[in-house]
Protein backbone atom coordinates (compact mmCIF):
# COMPACT_ATOMS: atom_id res chain seq x y z
CA UNK A 1 0.00 0.00 0.00
CA UNK A 2 1.16 3.45 -0.81
CA UNK A 3 1.62 5.72 2.41
CA UNK A 4 2.37 9.00 2.72
CA UNK A 5 3.72 9.89 6.26
CA UNK A 6 0.88 11.93 8.15
CA UNK A 7 4.07 12.79 10.60
CA UNK A 8 5.03 15.15 8.40
CA UNK A 9 2.67 17.58 8.98
CA UNK A 10 3.65 20.73 10.56
CA UNK A 11 3.03 21.15 14.13
CA UNK A 12 1.14 23.57 16.19
CA UNK A 13 0.90 27.20 16.04
CA UNK A 14 0.81 27.58 12.30
CA UNK A 15 1.19 31.21 11.38
CA UNK A 16 -2.24 32.07 9.87
CA UNK A 17 -0.97 33.73 6.95
CA UNK A 18 -0.59 30.49 5.80
CA UNK A 19 -2.72 28.29 3.78
CA UNK A 20 -5.43 26.60 5.68
CA UNK A 21 -4.64 22.98 6.59
CA UNK A 22 -7.84 21.92 5.90
CA UNK A 23 -10.26 23.08 3.73
CA UNK A 24 -13.38 22.32 1.60
CA UNK A 25 -16.80 23.87 0.25
CA UNK A 26 -17.82 21.41 -2.46
CA UNK A 27 -17.15 18.82 -4.57
CA UNK A 28 -15.25 20.06 -7.44
CA UNK A 29 -12.76 22.91 -6.45
CA UNK A 30 -9.47 21.88 -7.51
CA UNK A 31 -8.14 19.11 -4.67
CA UNK A 32 -5.00 19.80 -3.11
CA UNK A 33 -5.12 17.20 -0.27
CA UNK A 34 -6.91 14.08 -0.02
CA UNK A 35 -7.20 10.43 1.65
CA UNK A 36 -7.22 7.67 -0.15
CA UNK A 37 -8.41 3.97 1.62
CA UNK A 38 -7.23 0.90 2.46
CA UNK A 39 -7.99 -2.42 2.17
CA UNK A 40 -5.87 -3.66 5.28
CA UNK A 41 -7.22 -5.96 7.76
CA UNK A 42 -10.88 -5.99 5.42
CA UNK A 43 -13.55 -8.41 6.78
CA UNK A 44 -16.99 -9.21 5.13
CA UNK A 45 -19.44 -6.96 6.43
CA UNK A 46 -22.07 -9.14 8.87
CA UNK A 47 -25.49 -8.95 8.82
CA UNK A 48 -27.06 -7.04 11.42
CA UNK A 49 -29.99 -4.63 11.44
CA UNK A 50 -28.91 -2.76 9.27
CA UNK A 51 -27.31 -4.54 6.56
CA UNK A 52 -28.38 -7.84 5.20
CA UNK A 53 -25.52 -8.78 2.90
CA UNK A 54 -26.42 -10.95 0.21
CA UNK A 55 -24.35 -13.12 -2.45
CA UNK A 56 -25.32 -12.25 -6.40
CA UNK A 57 -26.89 -14.59 -7.83
CA UNK A 58 -28.11 -16.62 -5.00
CA UNK A 59 -25.12 -18.01 -4.76
CA UNK A 60 -25.16 -19.62 -0.67
CA UNK A 61 -24.78 -18.12 2.75
CA UNK A 62 -22.85 -14.72 2.42
CA UNK A 63 -18.95 -15.13 4.28
CA UNK A 64 -18.09 -13.78 7.24
CA UNK A 65 -14.71 -12.76 8.96
CA UNK A 66 -11.56 -11.51 7.42
CA UNK A 67 -11.33 -11.21 3.52
CA UNK A 68 -9.41 -13.76 1.72
CA UNK A 69 -5.69 -11.88 1.22
CA UNK A 70 -5.73 -11.82 -2.56
CA UNK A 71 -9.16 -10.12 -2.62
CA UNK A 72 -7.62 -7.53 0.08
CA UNK A 73 -4.32 -7.18 -2.38
CA UNK A 74 -6.43 -6.86 -5.32
CA UNK A 75 -8.57 -3.77 -3.61
CA UNK A 76 -4.97 -2.29 -2.84
CA UNK A 77 -3.46 -2.48 -5.98
CA UNK A 78 -6.40 -0.34 -7.39
CA UNK A 79 -6.57 2.07 -4.40
CA UNK A 80 -2.90 2.22 -5.00
CA UNK A 81 -2.95 3.20 -8.66
CA UNK A 82 -5.88 6.34 -7.65
CA UNK A 83 -3.22 7.66 -4.89
CA UNK A 84 -0.44 7.17 -7.52
CA UNK A 85 -2.74 9.24 -10.02
CA UNK A 86 -3.61 11.42 -7.54
CA UNK A 87 -0.17 12.43 -6.85
CA UNK A 88 0.66 12.72 -10.39
CA UNK A 89 -1.69 15.43 -11.05
CA UNK A 90 0.12 17.76 -8.06
CA UNK A 91 -2.48 16.00 -5.15
CA UNK A 92 -1.03 15.60 -2.16
CA UNK A 93 -2.34 12.15 -0.69
CA UNK A 94 -2.63 10.53 2.55
CA UNK A 95 -3.98 6.93 4.08
CA UNK A 96 -5.73 5.78 7.16
CA UNK A 97 -4.05 3.92 9.88
CA UNK A 98 -4.06 0.29 10.16
CA UNK A 99 -7.25 -1.28 12.13
CA UNK A 100 -8.08 -4.57 13.31
CA UNK A 101 -11.45 -5.04 12.00
CA UNK A 102 -11.67 -8.74 12.61
CA UNK A 103 -12.01 -7.49 16.05
CA UNK A 104 -15.21 -8.12 17.77
CA UNK A 105 -17.18 -5.50 19.15
CA UNK A 106 -19.03 -6.09 22.44
CA UNK A 107 -20.60 -2.80 24.12
CA UNK A 108 -23.52 -2.11 26.46
CA UNK A 109 -26.20 -2.02 23.57
CA UNK A 110 -24.91 -4.23 20.44
CA UNK A 111 -22.51 -6.67 19.73
CA UNK A 112 -21.44 -7.61 16.54
CA UNK A 113 -18.91 -10.40 15.33
CA UNK A 114 -16.37 -8.00 13.03
CA UNK A 115 -16.08 -4.94 11.42
CA UNK A 116 -15.86 -3.81 8.51
CA UNK A 117 -13.05 -2.25 6.70
CA UNK A 118 -11.05 1.24 5.68
CA UNK A 119 -11.72 1.24 1.89
CA UNK A 120 -14.49 4.18 2.29
CA UNK A 121 -13.66 7.33 4.01
CA UNK A 122 -16.29 9.38 2.32
CA UNK A 123 -18.78 6.99 4.31
CA UNK A 124 -17.43 8.33 8.07
CA UNK A 125 -16.08 11.60 7.85
CA UNK A 126 -16.36 14.97 6.00
CA UNK A 127 -14.63 18.32 5.65
CA UNK A 128 -16.78 21.53 5.32
CA UNK A 129 -14.95 24.53 4.99
CA UNK A 130 -12.18 24.15 8.12
CA UNK A 131 -14.50 21.87 10.15
CA UNK A 132 -13.77 18.17 9.97
CA UNK A 133 -16.78 16.14 11.08
CA UNK A 134 -17.24 12.26 11.80
CA UNK A 135 -20.44 10.97 11.03
CA UNK A 136 -22.62 8.57 13.33
CA UNK A 137 -22.48 6.07 11.42
CA UNK A 138 -25.66 3.57 11.10
CA UNK A 139 -24.70 -0.01 11.56
CA UNK A 140 -23.17 -1.79 14.38
CA UNK A 141 -19.78 -2.91 12.12
CA UNK A 142 -18.51 0.57 11.20
CA UNK A 143 -19.46 2.26 14.88
CA UNK A 144 -15.33 2.39 15.00
CA UNK A 145 -14.22 2.81 11.61
CA UNK A 146 -13.35 6.30 12.77
CA UNK A 147 -10.46 5.28 14.27
CA UNK A 148 -8.58 4.25 11.03
CA UNK A 149 -8.61 8.21 10.59
CA UNK A 150 -8.04 9.55 13.89
CA UNK A 151 -4.62 9.89 14.12
CA UNK A 152 -4.78 11.93 10.74
CA UNK A 153 -7.50 14.45 12.17
CA UNK A 154 -5.56 14.58 15.59
CA UNK A 155 -2.37 15.79 13.21
CA UNK A 156 -4.77 17.95 10.91
CA UNK A 157 -6.02 19.61 14.38
CA UNK A 158 -2.92 20.14 16.24
CA UNK A 159 -1.13 21.48 13.09
CA UNK A 160 -3.71 24.87 12.39
CA UNK A 161 -5.74 26.03 15.07
CA UNK A 162 -8.37 27.04 12.29
CA UNK A 163 -9.17 23.11 12.02
CA UNK A 164 -12.36 22.70 13.95
CA UNK A 165 -13.30 18.76 14.83
CA UNK A 166 -16.69 17.76 15.62
CA UNK A 167 -17.83 14.41 16.15
CA UNK A 168 -21.84 13.95 15.75
CA UNK A 169 -23.45 11.92 18.39
CA UNK A 170 -22.94 8.31 18.89
CA UNK A 171 -25.82 6.52 18.48
CA UNK A 172 -26.96 3.52 20.64
CA UNK A 173 -27.28 1.02 17.85
CA UNK A 174 -29.56 -0.77 20.15
CA UNK A 175 -32.39 -3.17 18.30
CA UNK A 176 -34.90 -0.41 19.11
CA UNK A 177 -32.97 1.89 16.52
CA UNK A 178 -33.89 -0.05 13.71
CA UNK A 179 -37.07 -1.25 11.96
CA UNK A 180 -36.28 -4.84 11.26
CA UNK A 181 -39.73 -5.60 9.20
CA UNK A 182 -38.37 -3.23 6.87
CA UNK A 183 -36.32 -6.22 5.33
CA UNK A 184 -39.30 -8.64 4.64
CA UNK A 185 -41.68 -5.78 3.15
CA UNK A 186 -42.66 -7.23 -0.33
CA UNK A 187 -41.22 -5.16 -3.27
CA UNK A 188 -44.45 -4.08 -4.32
CA UNK A 189 -45.46 -2.86 -0.42
CA UNK A 190 -42.13 -0.96 -1.23
CA UNK A 191 -43.62 0.74 -4.29
CA UNK A 192 -46.91 1.48 -2.55
CA UNK A 193 -45.27 3.25 0.07
CA UNK A 194 -42.00 4.51 -1.13
CA UNK A 195 -43.08 7.99 -0.71
CA UNK A 196 -42.72 7.43 2.70
CA UNK A 197 -39.43 7.20 3.52
CA UNK A 198 -39.10 5.21 5.94
CA UNK A 199 -36.48 2.75 6.17
CA UNK A 200 -34.30 0.78 8.43
CA UNK A 201 -33.56 2.61 10.72
CA UNK A 202 -36.22 4.53 13.07
CA UNK A 203 -36.13 8.58 13.34
CA UNK A 204 -35.50 8.31 16.97
CA UNK A 205 -31.75 9.13 17.11
CA UNK A 206 -29.48 11.07 15.50
CA UNK A 207 -28.20 8.93 12.42
CA UNK A 208 -26.16 9.76 9.64
CA UNK A 209 -23.76 8.57 7.06
CA UNK A 210 -21.30 11.30 5.83
CA UNK A 211 -21.68 10.07 2.35
CA UNK A 212 -25.36 10.89 2.38
CA UNK A 213 -24.28 14.73 2.13
CA UNK A 214 -23.35 16.65 -0.99
CA UNK A 215 -21.44 19.70 -0.50
CA UNK A 216 -22.53 23.12 -2.97
CA UNK A 217 -20.52 25.39 -1.40
CA UNK A 218 -23.12 27.93 0.98
CA UNK A 219 -25.60 24.90 0.23
CA UNK A 220 -25.70 21.00 1.81
CA UNK A 221 -28.13 18.87 -0.01
CA UNK A 222 -28.52 15.72 2.41
CA UNK A 223 -30.38 12.55 1.12
CA UNK A 224 -32.87 10.87 3.61
CA UNK A 225 -32.04 6.75 3.53
CA UNK A 226 -31.03 3.91 4.90
CA UNK A 227 -28.17 5.47 6.51
CA UNK A 228 -29.64 8.92 7.38
CA UNK A 229 -32.78 9.51 9.00
CA UNK A 230 -34.45 12.69 9.68
CA UNK A 231 -33.49 13.19 13.14
CA UNK A 232 -29.48 13.12 11.53
CA UNK A 233 -30.79 15.78 8.87
CA UNK A 234 -31.82 18.09 11.95
CA UNK A 235 -29.27 17.63 14.09
CA UNK A 236 -26.97 18.61 11.00
CA UNK A 237 -28.85 21.70 10.19
CA UNK A 238 -29.12 22.79 13.64
CA UNK A 239 -25.09 22.18 13.55
CA UNK A 240 -24.11 24.35 10.26
CA UNK A 241 -27.06 26.54 9.45
CA UNK A 242 -25.53 29.04 12.65
CA UNK A 243 -22.72 29.54 9.95
CA UNK A 244 -24.49 30.24 7.46
CA UNK A 245 -24.96 27.55 5.84
CA UNK A 246 -27.68 25.96 3.99
CA UNK A 247 -28.82 21.79 4.90
CA UNK A 248 -31.37 20.77 2.52
CA UNK A 249 -32.98 17.44 2.60
CA UNK A 250 -33.61 15.48 -0.23
CA UNK A 251 -35.52 12.97 -1.76
CA UNK A 252 -35.60 10.01 -4.56
CA UNK A 253 -38.64 7.82 -3.79
CA UNK A 254 -37.66 5.31 -6.90
CA UNK A 255 -34.77 4.12 -5.18
CA UNK A 256 -36.18 1.46 -2.77
CA UNK A 257 -33.02 0.91 -1.09
CA UNK A 258 -31.17 4.66 -0.77
CA UNK A 259 -28.07 4.23 0.62
CA UNK A 260 -24.81 7.35 0.06
CA UNK A 261 -26.40 10.28 -2.49
CA UNK A 262 -22.81 9.78 -4.81
CA UNK A 263 -24.58 7.24 -6.89
CA UNK A 264 -27.52 9.07 -7.77
CA UNK A 265 -26.83 13.02 -7.28
CA UNK A 266 -23.16 13.86 -8.47
CA UNK A 267 -21.84 17.77 -8.78
CA UNK A 268 -19.56 17.76 -11.41
CA UNK A 269 -19.06 21.45 -12.02
CA UNK A 270 -20.92 25.07 -10.75
CA UNK A 271 -24.32 24.55 -12.89
CA UNK A 272 -23.68 21.07 -13.50
CA UNK A 273 -24.77 17.40 -12.31
CA UNK A 274 -25.07 13.97 -13.06
CA UNK A 275 -27.91 12.36 -12.09
CA UNK A 276 -29.50 8.90 -12.40
CA UNK A 277 -31.94 8.12 -14.51
CA UNK A 278 -33.53 5.43 -12.21
CA UNK A 279 -33.36 7.56 -9.05
CA UNK A 280 -35.17 11.07 -10.52
CA UNK A 281 -35.66 13.99 -7.47
CA UNK A 282 -38.80 13.83 -5.65
CA UNK A 283 -41.50 16.02 -7.59
CA UNK A 284 -40.79 20.09 -7.29
CA UNK A 285 -37.25 19.42 -5.36
CA UNK A 286 -35.52 20.34 -9.10
CA UNK A 287 -36.93 23.34 -8.69
CA UNK A 288 -34.25 25.39 -6.77
CA UNK A 289 -31.67 23.80 -9.68
CA UNK A 290 -34.07 25.04 -12.52
CA UNK A 291 -34.20 28.29 -10.90
CA UNK A 292 -30.81 29.17 -10.19
CA UNK A 293 -29.55 28.11 -14.14
CA UNK A 294 -28.22 24.62 -13.12
CA UNK A 295 -28.80 21.63 -15.78
CA UNK A 296 -29.26 18.21 -14.46
CA UNK A 297 -27.86 15.78 -17.09
CA UNK A 298 -28.37 11.49 -16.66
CA UNK A 299 -25.71 9.27 -16.57
CA UNK A 300 -25.79 6.70 -19.32
CA UNK A 301 -26.13 2.89 -18.66
CA UNK A 302 -23.56 1.44 -17.06
CA UNK A 303 -21.01 -0.91 -18.95
CA UNK A 304 -22.30 -3.80 -16.10
CA UNK A 305 -25.65 -4.48 -15.24
CA UNK A 306 -26.65 -5.23 -11.42
CA UNK A 307 -26.31 -9.03 -12.01
CA UNK A 308 -22.64 -8.18 -13.52
CA UNK A 309 -21.05 -6.54 -10.48
CA UNK A 310 -18.80 -8.50 -8.09
CA UNK A 311 -20.10 -11.53 -6.39
CA UNK A 312 -19.98 -9.89 -2.85
CA UNK A 313 -20.75 -6.43 -3.90
CA UNK A 314 -23.51 -4.87 -2.17
CA UNK A 315 -23.90 -1.59 -4.40
CA UNK A 316 -25.74 -1.29 -7.14
CA UNK A 317 -24.21 -1.21 -11.00
CA UNK A 318 -24.64 2.94 -10.57
CA UNK A 319 -21.49 2.78 -9.25
CA UNK A 320 -20.25 3.81 -12.00
CA UNK A 321 -21.66 7.34 -11.52
CA UNK A 322 -19.09 7.64 -8.46
CA UNK A 323 -16.36 9.73 -10.40
CA UNK A 324 -14.08 12.05 -8.40
CA UNK A 325 -13.13 15.63 -9.63
CA UNK A 326 -10.11 17.30 -9.06
CA UNK A 327 -11.09 20.28 -10.63
CA UNK A 328 -13.83 22.07 -12.73
CA UNK A 329 -12.63 20.88 -15.64
CA UNK A 330 -10.86 17.41 -14.32
CA UNK A 331 -13.01 14.20 -13.88
CA UNK A 332 -11.54 10.18 -12.42
CA UNK A 333 -13.71 7.77 -13.35
CA UNK A 334 -13.41 3.57 -13.61
CA UNK A 335 -11.73 2.88 -16.69
CA UNK A 336 -14.40 0.19 -18.19
CA UNK A 337 -17.19 3.35 -18.33
CA UNK A 338 -16.60 4.36 -21.53
CA UNK A 339 -20.07 5.94 -22.22
CA UNK A 340 -19.43 7.55 -19.24
CA UNK A 341 -16.24 8.85 -20.66
CA UNK A 342 -17.77 9.90 -23.59
CA UNK A 343 -20.31 12.00 -22.09
CA UNK A 344 -18.15 13.42 -19.78
CA UNK A 345 -15.84 14.53 -22.71
CA UNK A 346 -19.11 15.90 -24.13
CA UNK A 347 -19.28 18.02 -21.43
CA UNK A 348 -15.93 19.55 -21.56
CA UNK A 349 -13.65 17.43 -19.15
CA UNK A 350 -10.64 15.58 -19.41
CA UNK A 351 -11.47 12.44 -18.33
CA UNK A 352 -8.76 10.36 -16.31
CA UNK A 353 -9.39 6.47 -15.55
CA UNK A 354 -8.26 4.15 -13.60
CA UNK A 355 -9.39 0.13 -12.81
CA UNK A 356 -11.71 0.01 -9.98
CA UNK A 357 -13.65 -3.18 -10.36
CA UNK A 358 -12.06 -5.22 -7.34
CA UNK A 359 -12.94 -2.56 -4.52
CA UNK A 360 -16.28 -2.13 -6.02
CA UNK A 361 -16.71 -5.29 -3.26
CA UNK A 362 -16.22 -3.05 -0.25
CA UNK A 363 -19.26 -1.07 -1.43
CA UNK A 364 -17.91 2.03 -2.99
CA UNK A 365 -15.91 3.19 -6.28
CA UNK A 366 -13.73 6.23 -6.65
CA UNK A 367 -15.82 9.55 -4.80
CA UNK A 368 -16.53 6.73 -1.87
CA UNK A 369 -12.66 5.91 -1.49
CA UNK A 370 -11.88 9.27 -0.92
CA UNK A 371 -11.80 12.37 1.73
CA UNK A 372 -11.31 15.81 0.55
CA UNK A 373 -9.24 17.50 3.21
CA UNK A 374 -8.25 20.12 1.17
CA UNK A 375 -9.39 21.96 -2.26
CA UNK A 376 -8.88 25.55 -3.31
CA UNK A 377 -11.96 28.37 -3.64
CA UNK A 378 -14.03 29.60 -0.39
CA UNK A 379 -17.80 29.38 0.13
CA UNK A 380 -19.64 30.26 -2.67
CA UNK A 381 -23.41 30.69 -2.85
CA UNK A 382 -24.58 28.72 -6.11
CA UNK A 383 -28.06 29.35 -5.69
CA UNK A 384 -29.15 33.12 -4.67
CA UNK A 385 -32.52 33.00 -5.80
CA UNK A 386 -32.89 30.08 -3.15
CA UNK A 387 -36.66 29.08 -1.97
CA UNK A 388 -37.17 28.82 2.04
CA UNK A 389 -35.73 25.36 2.87
CA UNK A 390 -38.18 22.41 3.54
CA UNK A 391 -38.98 21.51 6.86
CA UNK A 392 -37.34 18.20 7.89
Amino acid sequence: MTTNDPGSMETPQVERSRTPVVSSWNEWDPLEEVVVGSADGACFEPTEPGCRPTVRGGGGAFPTGPKPAEMIARANEELDGLAALLTSRGVRVRRPSTVDFATAVSAPTFDVANQYCAVCPRDVIVTIGSEIIEATMSRRARYFEFLAYRDLVYRYWNSDDRVRWTTAPRPSMRDEMYREEFWSIPLEERYARMHSFEFCISQDEVVFDAADMSRFGRDVFVQESMTTNRAGIRWLRRHLEPQGIRVRPVHFPLDLFPSHIDCTFVPLRPGLVLTNPDRPLLDGEDRLFIENGWKLVNAPEPTTGNDGMPRYCQSSKWLSMNVLSISPTEVICEERETPLHALLDSLGFEVLTVPFRHVFEYGGSLHCATWDVRRTGTMEDYFPDASSDQAT
